[in-house]
């Protein structure tokens, strides 16, 4: 009788373990509207991808998508669901964070603030020879955000962390104007609140670390990845904070890049490891 009865306390322990990590598993996390952040198509890169970190399209065009990864001077532009992405280096190897293209100039962004220019027209040859080199255009400090807005012809760069910033309260992000000749010159700044971020996380202190971020055209608001904070921030156009969404950490493992192409839908790149590979997030827009 006490085996059975231990048989029983043991299949009933199990059986609670088991509904608890069914609960897990089918979690959901909120999304921004019009989209799901728990569904998306999966595109698995090959392996010369799988550290892939910054995304792009030219003029939103789905059929082609540019990326970089962040040990190599290349530039990947491949169509989802190839086998093998073409490239062209543009550079030595170094720690290359995103990738932006506005009109006719291709920029990379090396995470210590360094930009690399060079025209759109060069990128399908092996080598890049046109390249420009701006050292001294960003403050000191870590970056990984890049956005090219065609519609308003700039460049924005976002501070991961920088020397201007306590991560505690502000992340300062940077505005230029890109010539057709690839010279760039600033426009402005602009500056996201941490403590607003905090607001829409039910007061929790974090250090905000921005990896990655694009501009939903449809809606004029911006969307701001975070792979060390776990989360995607909305704002308005001039950078308030709308809303904040925490993400899945067993989906985003490491969310690097983020783009929207002309039909509104949202990508999401991720950095895969020894065991897995790199990937590429479809979230189609639903309307």
């Amino acid at each position: 009788m006490k085996n059975t009865r231990g048989i029983i306390l043991i299949l009933s322990v199990l059986l609670t373990v088991f509904v608890a990590l069914s609960c897990i598993d089918k979690r959901t996390f909120t999304s921004p509207p019009g989209y799901d952040l728990n569904n998306p198509v999966k595109y698995f890169m090959t392996d010369n991808l799988t550290e892939i970190s910054g995304i792009a399209f030219r003029h939103g065009k789905p059929d082609s998508i540019y990326a970089e990864q962040d040990e190599e001077g290349k530039v990947y532009y491949f169509k989802l669901g190839d086998k093998k992405p073409a490239h062209s280096r543009f550079g030595k190897p170094g720690d290359f964070e995103d990738i932006a293209i506005l009109n006719d100039q291709v920029v990379m962004l090396r995470s210590d603030g360094v930009l690399f220019v060079f025209p759109f027209n060069q990128v399908r040859s092996a080598e890049i020879l046109a390249v420009q080199k701006l050292n001294d255009i960003l403050p000191t400090g870590e970056y990984e955000g890049l956005f090219a807005d065609e519609r308003s012809n700039q460049l924005y760069v976002l501070c991961k962390h920088c020397n201007v910033d306590n991560t505690r309260k502000t992340n300062t992000g940077y505005i230029f104007r890109v010539a057709h000749d690839g010279s760039v010159k600033q426009s402005g700044q602009f500056v996201v609140s941490v403590k607003d971020i905090e607001a829409k996380l039910d007061g929790s202190k974090i250090a905000f670390h921005p990896s990655a971020f694009a501009k939903n055209q449809n809606t004029n608001e911006w969307y701001i990845v975070s792979s060390v904070n776990k989360i995607i921030v909305v704002t308005d156009a001039n950078f308030k904070v709308k809303n904040v969404y925490p993400i899945d950490p067993a989906l985003f493992i490491q969310p690097e890049g983020i783009a929207f192409d002309n039909q509104n839908n949202l990508y999401i790149s991720n950095e895969g490891s020894k065991t897995a590979a790199g990937t590429i997030y479809k979230f189609n827009y639903k309307k």
